[in-house]
């Protein structure tokens, strides 16, 4: 069917065709479009509340240089019901399970995945976050991340309180535009609310279950993150610089 054809119209005029040519239309079934792949991560579909559901054990960690197999061990039950090809983010990073065995799952990283993203500087005995992917009808306490990290922060300043901790984060300046104090980011796959920003640099407050339950315990000065902005603030920033851009403004 051409594009731009009525599809009333298209199909009486094929049908007459066939007829003149003696030939019976043919159905034809159209394969669905692969996945999209990005940064190593599979399924556009797949969506996150970036409320970590706990940490993960690094057993084994195969890295050929444009490639790795990564190997998690969960907490008991963690796994339970989940098959080849679903999405599990680690870090903030959507991965694809490529084989399970009791509750050690198995990811497999191409070279995008280790350039972009801190999975990289992973070795056995390190720890990742991880959330499975929600489902339809789960609360989303957090915020919607997609598991598409989008830079790499590092750690330069902590501070801890009697009931909180100061985590002073350092990126590519490009980024702070989409960083707004009080808004949402993703960091190790966190959904945290902003503090204070200034130009490359933002904060954020971790309250002690933050910590007890996420890599934010083992994480200090020197330590880098994986950070997703949120993408409603992206689109609109981005699109209100190219309206402005437009105008000459």
């Amino acid at each position: 069917m051409s594009v731009g054809v009525a599809p009333a119209r298209a199909a009486s005029g094929f049908r007459r065709a066939c007829r003149g040519a003696a030939l019976e239309p043919r159905v034809v079934a159209l394969r669905p479009l692969p996945a999209r792949r990005r940064a190593g991560v599979v399924a556009p579909t797949a969506l996150f509340t970036g409320l970590v559901q706990g940490t993960a054990e690094v057993i084994s960690f195969d890295d050929v240089g444009d490639f790795a197999r990564l190997k998690l061990k969960f907490p008991p039950k963690t796994l339970d019901g989940i098959l080849i090809g679903a999405s599990v983010a680690c870090n903030g990073t959507c991965l694809t399970v490529v084989e399970v065995d009791g509750d050690v799952a198995g990811f497999d990283l191409i070279v995008e995945t280790l350039r972009a993203t801190n999975l990289g500087e992973l070795k056995p005995g390190s720890s990742v976050n991880y959330e499975r992917s929600a489902r339809v009808g789960d609360e989303i306490g957090g915020h919607t991340v997609s598991g598409h990290v989008h830079a790499k922060a590092t750690i330069v300043e902590q501070e801890d309180t009697e009931n909180n901790r100061k985590v002073v984060f350092e990126l590519d300046e490009k980024w702070s535009k989409y960083i707004l104090p009080k808004g949402f980011v993703a960091v190790d796959g966190c959904s945290l609310t902003v503090g204070e920003t200034s130009p490359g640099r933002f904060n954020v407050w971790l309250i002690p279950e933050t910590i007890r339950q996420t890599v934010f315990a083992e994480k200090s000065v020197g330590s880098t993150v994986n950070i997703e902005i949120e993408s409603q603030t992206q689109t609109i920033v981005d699109t209100i610089e190219r309206v402005l851009a437009e105008r000459g403004l």
